[in-house]
């Protein structure tokens, strides 16, 4: 399948274009107005050094619906020492370098470079992208950060600096989201980690179809807070 280019405009190919590895497009920018026009298609950025901007809309993509929210035994025990406090929108770009920073298995650098901490400050700014820290005192140990449309989460990156403190910010979340009313988290590949919490492989098409749905209703823009009985860590 051809890989398309994109040019000034914001339009994207149908993502079932997107070729087997789901590489769909190239070039374009970071612009704002583009980035949620992908999202919203379910098309995400995924930067990688030496080559012009690409876009990717997988053949599958990894789904949690917040209302199924999985918490091992492991986890619940942890949950309910409350070993962090969890706190919304507060440190987004010191969230974004975190994340950039962590060493990921298999990975040779990060996609997460100073323009897409630019780009989605901007979004944060706007009140569709969200960061979520887990603190230890004064100390930022943990967190996540993705964009918002709609009842649709949609999860980018976390980073641990402190054992289990990702876990604990994305289970506090998702809890948070499912008292909104979301209707699906997009963590777009699988991981173990987000295996353990639930989350479910469905086609590109299926997930365009879920997606739309949870398009149809109005974003909930920042910044976001936290219900009270969750900021010690989510319930257990």
């Amino acid at each position: 399948m051809p890989i398309f280019a994109l040019n000034k405009s914001l339009d994207f190919p149908d993502p079932e274009l997107a070729d087997p590895s789901g590489v769909l497009a190239i070039g374009g920018d970071l612009r704002p107005e583009r980035l949620l026009r992908a999202y919203s298609l379910g098309i995400f950025p995924w930067p990688c050094e030496g080559y012009p901007l690409m876009w990717h809309a997988p053949p599958r993509r990894f789904v949690l619906a917040p209302a199924q929210l999985t918490v091992g035994r492991t986890l619940r025990k942890v949950l309910k020492k409350h070993p962090f406090v969890i706190t919304l929108d507060r440190r987004f770009a010191d969230v974004m370098r975190a994340c950039s920073a962590a060493p990921r298995p298999g990975q040779d650098g990060t996609w997460i470079d100073e323009a897409m901490i630019k780009a989605y400050s901007t979004l944060h700014r706007m009140g569709h992208a969200h960061s979520v820290e887990a603190w230890r005192g004064e100390e930022l140990v943990g967190g996540l950060y993705g964009i918002s449309l709609g009842k649709a989460f949609f999860g980018e990156s976390m980073f641990a600096l402190a054992d289990n403190a990702s876990k604990v910010a994305f289970a506090t979340l998702v809890r948070q989201l499912a008292r909104w009313e979301f209707e699906l988290v997009d963590a777009q590949v699988e991981t173990p980690l987000l295996a353990s919490f639930g989350a479910v492989s469905v086609p590109r098409r299926d997930f365009s179809r879920a997606l739309a749905h949870a398009l149809q209703a109005p974003s909930r823009l920042g910044p976001w807070q936290l219900d009270e009985a969750l900021r010690c860590g989510a319930e257990a």
